[in-house]
């Protein structure tokens, strides 16, 4: 009976033994991407969720340009993290609700198009960032029975966290609070998203701030035909781009290794829209793709509503794929700025500083 009882306690001790030993080992100075988000970064996350077609991408015309077929991406083709994956050297970074193999070694994807800080931002028809943020602790789980507790552990703290929120917020906003307040709320669930991060093991940020949100063909088509932007929507974002580095300053004092990026997206879509032949753009009021003023109703691909839309020949001689988001000449030139970008554009760090600390 002893005998059977100490064979007993070391299978016991061997199957422990094998939960803590990796199944994949981790490559040397290896740096996954970790992405947390809204449309800007969301990679198809929303065609694997019960929503409507005002919140999916997953047709055509959208990814004509370099997928060839529609993946769920809010452009024409790629979006900034996947250029900043090809510049680290990654293939694409998976969406974390695609079927398949679910391995997060080179990183995972949560962004949800139409998502929010807040939770009743869009609620019922995207994943929040509270939900986003539950996800990955899921995904910590998966690294843990993957790679073993320590290399699952030395992943996440070397990985590089790309964080785009707010916009969706704050372009349907429905709430009494002051701007001041209003700002301090959405800034306040990231600040909450962020340190839940930092506890699962994250330390390396990126951020870009709030575009100026007033200026999407989207809202000029709201304002005339003068084609002017919209100060109040505008205000708001100015108002997030001056509080969240105040917010991000603190998080590094008050949180041992955290480092963050902060990629003055205000600056650079603003530059564009003020001089887009500077950057290789013919139009960057109008959109490819759309109907109405300024294609500003946001009907690119006949699903939402109104089967009409219009297309433009070159998507990359626009500034703006659809009535909301960027095309994929745009995206490339910010992935670019956020990944090598001076301190005039991007700082404290760059995303190539993040990758290679």
């Amino acid at each position: 009976m002893a005998r059977l009882r100490a064979h007993l306690c070391s299978l016991l001790a061997y199957a422990t033994f094998l939960s803590l030993i990796s199944c994949h080992s981790l490559p040397e100075n290896h740096v996954a991407l970790i992405i947390f988000g809204d449309s800007l970064f969301d990679p198809g996350n929303n065609n694997y969720i019960n929503t409507t077609f005002a919140y999916q991408a997953n047709f055509w015309p959208y990814g004509e340009t370099f997928f060839r077929y529609p993946t769920g991406r809010f452009s024409d083709g790629r979006l900034i993290p996947d250029f900043i994956a090809e510049y680290a050297g990654l293939p694409l970074i998976p969406a974390y609700l695609q079927p398949g193999d679910r391995k997060f070694i080179h990183g995972v994807n949560f962004a949800s198009g139409g998502a929010g800080a807040l939770v009743e931002t869009n609620q019922g028809f995207v994943i929040d960032l509270k939900t986003q943020v539950s996800y990955f602790k899921k995904a910590e789980k998966s690294l843990r029975q993957e790679l073993g507790v320590a290399d699952a552990k030395k992943l996440l703290s070397r990985a590089v966290y790309l964080i785009s929120i707010g916009a969706n917020d704050y372009l349907t906003r429905n709430s009494t609070a002051s701007d001041v307040e209003y700002v301090a709320m959405v800034i306040g669930n990231l600040t909450i998203a962020l340190k839940e991060i930092y506890k699962i093991g994250g330390r390396k940020f990126g951020f870009p701030n709030m575009a100026p949100l007033g200026c999407l063909p989207f809202i000029k088509a709201r304002v005339g035909s003068n084609g002017s932007c919209l100060d109040e929507v505008n205000k708001l974002a100015q108002l997030h781009d001056q509080e969240l580095p105040k917010v991000l300053h603190e998080l590094e004092k008050q949180l041992p290794g955290f480092k963050y990026s902060n990629y003055n997206f205000y600056k650079t879509v603003g530059e564009r829209l003020s001089n887009p032949s500077k950057y290789g753009f013919k139009d960057a009021t109008t959109a490819c793709c759309g109907s109405g003023l300024f294609r500003g109703i946001y009907s690119c691909g006949g699903k939402r509503g109104i089967k009409e839309y219009e297309l433009c020949e070159h998507p990359s001689e626009k500034l703006f794929f659809d009535s909301y988001h960027p095309s994929e000449k745009a995206y490339q030139q910010f992935a670019r700025e956020m990944w090598s970008g001076g301190s005039d554009v991007i700082w404290p760090y760059n995303i190539k500083a993040l990758f290679e600390t």
